[in-house]
């Protein structure tokens, strides 16, 4: 990590309530503590962290003594300042809380003051609080009682102190609210002031709690120190995904190597789908992350050379509202990749060309690695994944191209993946196996192994991973489909020699042959096959 960091705060709104103010208190009651606990580390980052550390204890003393503890979410909907910090908040409170009380003591005093025993203090919207007399009291009332209303048996008076103490009641719940928020406004604007050092603050913290945190999954999950350096070369050993591993809960995570170095630069890595690729690509990059930032990592050793940046193209998506395909979106960030990538970066690239035709597809992968492996481009450090079999024959082709798969046990009753890289490729992808996994039914199953038996026989595409390719040889691949041919269509679909013994018997009509054409034809037919031995020897001489 680097010793010094500059820390830049912008300008923020204050546009918080008062319970983010609270919570706000709460952590900043904490820093304290932190204090005091990093207070004997110096080195590195921690001094770092130290000079940045603001207890903070004024702004938390200012938001203990004023916000309440529980206030509501809207700031205008009083209940917000805490009692005993404003004198005014707390007069206009306590009658806003306490109107039934006052107006009973006034009642209480009106008469003993007249010693009308029936007087009573009522309420209503047109005249607001009243005081009512029964009318065998009439003679007693008072001079200052100014008549409002005469009823049957009663008459409805006002007074000063009445009309005062309405004022009170009726203003004070809206006075209070106005006044807490323009106290409220107040306290969050000095807070505001202080957002450089809560900022400051905060980012040490979490600088902090990113180093312990680390330092704390290192200790309990085995990881190890990594060398960094400024080779080109990313050795794992062992190396385990951080995430999946801790999702198995118990279950033993299958770790894997790596190596990628100056002379073996780009692995096409085959293997089935669910056997673990696009995880192995992952953890990869993640332990390359992990490394640079200055944290131990999940393997028995790694030494990482520098790199500049991880590319991915990983997983498909589309963009419907700009109109953009899965592999429009595909071969953009492939497009990204090739033209922002370096020699130091490390690219991870995930079935690339599998949005279109198997031509097309197969065409744009094998291009994309030859441009990647060439040294006078990028020759970067590269994992590309693929179920394109055909481009295990690079590593024949090109210098810093190897292969590796990912291994599966077959048993009799389907496929078991070991999750385990190993070196060489495999012209295998089970897909069959892998949907009978997701619960295909069986009659799809059956009859999708007897249409993959056919085609393998009649194509006869399937690849050697590792066979040699012979001077003049075509490598078995998919046919050029104008308008997307049926893929159920074999011999429109696959490369196929021409059978000059097939199509001489297809030829014959054993209806309207005589014994002796028979012998001839069986004559012809042996010729035949001696001669295209003999031709077959001399291609190999």
């Amino acid at each position: 990590m680097p010793m010094t960091r500059k820390w830049e705060v912008k300008q923020q709104d204050t546009s918080c309530n008062a319970r983010e103010l609270i919570s706000l208190k709460y952590a900043l009651g904490k820093i304290p503590y932190i204090i005091d606990r990093t207070a004997d580390m110096s080195k590195g980052s921690f001094r770092e962290i130290k000079q940045n550390l603001d207890p903070l204890t004024d702004i938390y003393d200012l938001l203990d003594a004023s916000i309440a503890e529980e206030p509501p979410v809207g700031v205008k909907d009083g209940d917000i300042i805490k009692k005993g910090y404003s004198k005014e908040c707390d007069d206009l409170s306590e009658i806003s809380s306490n109107a039934k009380a006052y107006i009973m003591k006034l009642e209480n005093d009106e008469k003993e003051k007249t010693g009308i025993r029936t007087l009573k203090i009522g309420y209503n919207k047109v005249f607001g609080y009243f005081i009512e007399v029964s009318k065998s009291f009439v003679d007693q009332v008072p001079e200052n009682y100014i008549r409002k209303q005469t009823l049957v048996n009663a008459e409805r008076y006002i007074t000063p102190e009445i009309k005062e103490l309405e004022d009170k009641i009726i203003g004070a719940s809206a006075k209070k609210n106005a006044l807490e928020y323009e106290i409220f406004c107040d306290i969050r604007q000095k807070v505001s002031d202080q957002q450089r050092r809560i900022f400051n603050t905060a980012k040490a913290i979490s600088l902090l709690d990113v180093i312990t945190s680390l330092a704390e999954l290192a200790s309990t999950d085995d990881y190890v120190r990594p060398v960094v350096d400024n080779s080109e070369d990313i050795s794992i050993e062992g190396g385990r995904h951080p995430v999946v591993e801790q999702m198995l809960k118990g279950e033993r995570f299958i770790p894997n190597d790596t190596n990628l170095d100056s002379k073996d630069r780009l692995m096409v890595l085959t293997g089935p789908n669910m056997a673990g690729k696009s995880t192995y690509m992952r953890q990869v990059a993640l332990i390359v992350l992990l490394a640079q930032i200055g944290s131990f990592v999940p393997a028995k050793s790694a030494r990482i050379g520098l790199v500049d940046r991880i590319f991915t193209r990983i997983g498909a998506s589309d963009d419907i509202s700009l109109g953009q395909s899965t592999f429009m979106v595909e071969m953009s960030e492939v497009s990204n990749i090739l033209n922002n990538a370096t020699r130091k970066s490390l690219l991870l690239l995930d079935e690339v060309g599998r949005g279109t035709s198997t031509y097309d597809g197969l065409s744009i992968a094998w291009a994309v690695i030859e441009y990647i492996i060439d040294p006078n481009i990028l020759y970067s450090r590269t994992i590309f994944a693929t179920h394109y079999h055909e481009l295990n024959q690079m590593s024949k082709l090109n210098q810093g191209v190897f292969n590796c798969h990912v291994d599966v046990m077959e048993k009799d009753d389907g496929v078991l993946f070991l999750h385990k890289i190993v070196s060489g490729g495999t012209s295998d992808s089970y897909g069959i196996e892998v949907a009978r996994l997701a619960g295909i039914p069986d009659d799809v199953l059956r009859r999708s192994k007897s249409i993959l038996s056919e085609l393998e026989r009649i194509g006869n595409f399937k690849v050697n991973a590792n066979a040699d390719i012979e001077e003049g040889e075509k490598i078995p691949t998919a046919k050029a489909m104008p308008g997307q041919e049926s893929l159920f269509n074999p011999e429109s679909v696959f490369y196929q020699r021409e059978d000059k013994l097939r199509k001489h018997i297809r030829d014959i009509d054993i209806t309207k042959i005589t014994p002796l054409e028979a012998m001839n034809i069986l004559y012809e037919l042996t010729e035949m096959v001696d001669k295209e031995n003999g031709l077959e020897q001399d291609s190999h001489t």
